[in-house]
């Protein structure tokens, strides 16, 4: 990477707009600043949760099969800063897809519904579900006005799935027993 930031303001956004990495200006409510900030708020929360398991032994497993998930997601945001640019491939989802059927197998069906909960690291986990998610519907939006290239979408989709799994296998492995969804009684 040849250019680096010698200085983190610019004032160049006080007026709501923001540059791409192709040199467009658009506005930072624009579906792509949208999708990106989404993407990095999931990086983000992925640190917090990454950092929490790195203190547990149990879990350096979780560590081994998330930690290059921040350096992917960073990908992706560059993807959608710049929009000719191209750093995910198919082999990344196929990483993914490997470890929720590792982790699976391990874990058996789910037969009910659980809630985020049981130690911190679990609910930690289950956010950054959540925030893939909020990510995925952002770049779907933004896919509707601008198609995206590339297998982002895809990706983002199949971490969402990996960190509902991861989840669980921290459950199992700080030996804490799902907290399963009990329904309202019916009046």
């Amino acid at each position: 990477m040849g250019f680096r930031l010698s200085k983190i303001y610019t004032r160049t956004g006080d007026k709501g707009e923001t540059g791409l990495g192709d040199g467009r200006r658009v506005g930072k409510d624009h579906p792509r600043v949208e999708a990106i900030g989404e993407v990095d708020t999931l990086n983000s929360q992925l640190g917090l949760l990454l950092a929490g398991c790195a203190e547990d032994g149990r879990l350096s497993e979780v560590v081994e099969a998330l930690a290059p998930c921040q350096h992917r997601l960073f990908d992706l945001g560059g993807e959608l800063a710049m929009p000719a640019y191209q750093a995910l491939n198919a082999a990344e989802v196929q990483r993914l897809e490997q470890v929720i059927d590792d982790w699976n197998e391990e874990l058996g069906p789910l037969e009910n519904f659980i809630l985020p909960a049981g130690s911190t690291l679990i609910a930690q986990a289950h956010v950054c579900r959540s925030l893939a998610r909020s990510a995925e519907r952002r770049c779907q939006h933004l896919n509707a006005v601008e198609p995206l290239e590339g297998v982002g979408l895809a990706y983002i989709n199949r971490l969402s799935d990996l960190l509902f799994v991861a989840a669980r296998l921290i459950a199992r492995r700080q030996g804490i027993a799902e907290i399963l969804w009990q329904a309202a009684p019916r009046p």
